[in-house]
């Protein structure tokens, strides 16, 4: 008898970049239902939702009391309910602490954690190729941010939701049921069936930090909104119509700001290094994404301005004290193979 290798946080991340990879997700989902629900999520939301349309999910930003990140957060609207999934680290007594500060209109019910229900999710350029076995029209009818109804082969009663949206630059998909169990079974054999696998968390980051999403993983390590480079999710029109917009200031060219940088293959930082150009200091390493590309390292710090602009040759000392070559980076960092690759 032999056993099928291990799987290195390499492999992942060649899976997700050259195929299709499917991971369950363990972030707490929130059902809101309710006539007035987007009024409560227009109290904390950073952007409106008035023109939001049915069967659609959107990211959106949500605030603390004094204007820092709280957690980017998934919207869905489907039927009658509004959910909301965390895309950054937030535990479910967190989500239940902060929800219950708001002022919610009477006929609106909030469910963190409906019993029953979670969610998996299957990226990569041949991830369209498994969405299609969950509906029964032609699949490149879904749109980028649309929602539809689904089924599982095994589990005819069972209610889901299959969503066009995704978390790493390739084709993203998110299937959401009410027999959660059954839908990543479903899941699984429809990757396996396209040649794909199972991926683990250390190479979906990598890809992930690649996109342009690093703070997926990486959190916001106490950086105000302009330091997270996330002022493009405010509406900035609407400041003092939601949970801690009062204390949010505009971003101007002077701001410091989370930026990427590349660094040579297995190149190791310290979060807190700091980060030189010509012997200075200009800031300070936050996170390095896992190593799963052979090809570099990716580091984010936050740099001070302009040296967050791409192409400037930085520096940092390494864990040994040894003094790296950094380069300031675009993202995302690699091109996709689904940018190449056509939905049929």
């Amino acid at each position: 008898m032999t056993t099928a290798p291990l799987r290195t946080e390499t492999d992942d991340y060649a899976t997700v970049r050259t195929t299709v990879g499917a991971y369950r997700i363990s972030a707490p989902l929130v059902r809101i239902s309710g006539d007035e629900r987007i009024s409560l999520l227009d109290q904390f939301l950073a952007r409106s939702g008035e023109f939001v349309e049915p069967d659609t999910v959107r990211e959106a930003l949500a605030l603390n009391a004094d204007g820092t990140p709280f957690a980017i957060l998934l919207h869905f609207e489907i039927g009658d309910d509004a959910w909301l999934l965390p895309r950054t680290e937030v535990t479910a007594d967190e989500l239940r602490a902060y929800l219950e500060q708001l002022d919610t209109p009477e006929d609106v019910t909030i469910e963190v954690e409906p019993e029953g229900w979670g969610a998996s999710a299957f990226e990569g350029p041949t991830a369209w190729s498994v969405a299609a076995k969950f509906v029964d029209f032609d699949i490149s009818g879904l749109t980028l941010h649309a929602v539809t109804e689904s089924a599982l082969p095994d589990e005819p009663a069972a209610l889901a939701h299959l969503a066009r949206v995704g978390t790493t630059g390739e084709y993203g998909y998110l299937l959401l049921s009410n027999a959660p169990g059954a839908a990543h079974e479903a899941v699984l054999a429809a990757v396996a069936e396209e040649g794909g696998a199972p991926v683990g968390a250390e190479g979906l980051v990598r890809v992930q930090a690649e996109a342009g999403m690093a703070v997926y993983a990486a959190g916001f390590a106490g950086l105000t909104v302009n330091e997270a480079d996330l002022s493009w999710m405010v509406d900035w029109n609407r400041i003092g119509e939601f949970h801690g917009s009062d204390d949010l200031v505009q971003p101007t060219p002077e701001s410091a700001r989370l930026a990427a940088l590349a660094a040579p293959a297995e190149s190791r930082f310290t979060a807190g290094s700091e980060v030189t150009a010509g012997g200075e200091t200009v800031g300070t390493v936050l996170w390095q994404a896992p190593s799963a590309n052979p090809e570099e390292e990716l580091v984010l710090a936050l740099l001070d301005a302009p040296f967050w602009v791409p192409g400037l040759e930085l520096a940092a000392e390494d864990e040994q004290g040894a003094e790296r070559p950094l380069r300031t980076v675009t993202l995302p960092r690699v091109i996709a193979r689904s940018l190449t690759t056509r939905i049929s």
